[in-house]
């Protein structure tokens, strides 16, 4: 599926007209979601779930619960340590295909819906860097092979491993920027963003939402330039490997960039194990497409979600209660 940032937002009649909901006849469901550190929008995801069950079953308390992050709720789940856990598709995805830091394929993971597709990587670079080599592009880097120091998140991140998998769809390693006289920083996002600023960064290629705070101080602060990924071979072959999505960032986002720039984007999902009764799986989807309004409202970020989104996501399979309910909601 193909994201924008502007993609219209529609409430889907099913739900209104077709759908009718009982939440008095189902007991109140008490459980945690497994989440990441406290703070940030994952936690306020785990707010905003709570709120929609309990508007569809009165009573019920969903808990958020502190974790390592997404590749850690793969275990979670599995451990039976929390009842959902908030994991993103690319994490999903080297779940599923046993890749490090999996050591065997998890093939008991499912999801309830997909939270948010639209968390892009976006590959920033220094104006003055731009220009003194002719880089309008990622594909640029490959072919004039400029002594620039990238950086990109920290090893063990997610969205590490996907630029690591673009630059490698282009054609791109470690090896070839440190023998073209530049290096990789890995950095978290916030060091990334002084690195930049401090100019002891030429570029930046991380996952963060667009028009991220962030994003907005470095470029107050120096020139930027956003590079797209403009091969489409490219854009697919990193989607296939990496549970990712093609995203383009509209024109006119940046003022000091006003191009639109074609990526990849992350997306983060609700997901259970397998083992969970179908009736309550069906019952907890219910409730959060219901009420994904509640959702919604958590955070400015979250204002694209719509039940056709949440229903979208293909990297492992909807749980078999989840399933029945998007297919009588008419959404699979």
């Amino acid at each position: 599926m193909k994201s924008t940032i502007k993609k219209p937002i529609g409430i889907l009649a099913l739900l209104a007209t077709t759908v009718v909901f009982n939440p008095v006849s189902a007991q109140p469901y008490n459980m945690n979601v497994a989440g990441a550190s406290p703070g940030g929008l994952w936690s306020l995801l785990g707010a905003g779930l709570d709120s929609a069950i309990r508007e569809e079953f009165p009573g019920s308390t969903i808990t958020y619960q502190t974790s390592g992050g997404g590749i850690a709720n793969v275990a979670v789940l599995q451990r039976d340590d929390a009842d959902m856990g908030l994991i993103h598709d690319a994490e999903l995805q080297l779940a599923k295909s046993g890749s490090e830091p999996f050591r065997e394929p998890a093939e008991d993971i499912r999801v309830l819906a997909y939270l948010y597709t639209w968390a892009p990587m976006q590959a920033f670079i220094r104006e003055t860097v731009a220009e003194s080599y002719g880089i309008e592009s990622l594909e640029d880097i490959a072919r004039l092979q400029p002594p620039i120091t990238i950086a990109i998140n920290r090893r063990g991140n997610v969205a590490s491993n996907v630029a690591i998998e673009m630059l490698d769809a282009l054609g791109i390693t470690e090896a070839d920027i440190e023998s073209w006289g530049g290096r990789v920083i890995y950095a978290a996002s916030d060091e990334q963003m002084s690195l930049i600023q401090d100019r002891r960064a030429d570029m930046i290629l991380n996952s963060l939402f667009v028009r991220h705070s962030s994003i907005m101080q470095a470029g107050n602060s120096v020139d930027l330039r956003m590079l797209p990924m403009t091969d489409e071979d490219a854009v697919a072959q990193v989607t296939e490997r990496t549970g990712t999505i093609p995203f383009t960032i509209p024109e006119d986002t940046y003022d000091w960039s006003p191009n639109a720039a074609t990526t990849v984007s992350l997306g983060a999902a609700l997901a259970v194990h397998e083992r969970m009764d179908e009736e309550t799986a069906y019952n907890l989807t219910k409730a959060i497409f219901a009420n994904y309004d509640k959702l919604r409202g958590v955070h400015p970020a979250m204002d694209e979600l719509t039940p056709e989104i949440m229903a979208s996501i293909e990297v492992v399979p909807f749980h078999v209660g989840a399933q029945r309910y998007l297919e009588e909601a008419g959404l699979r």
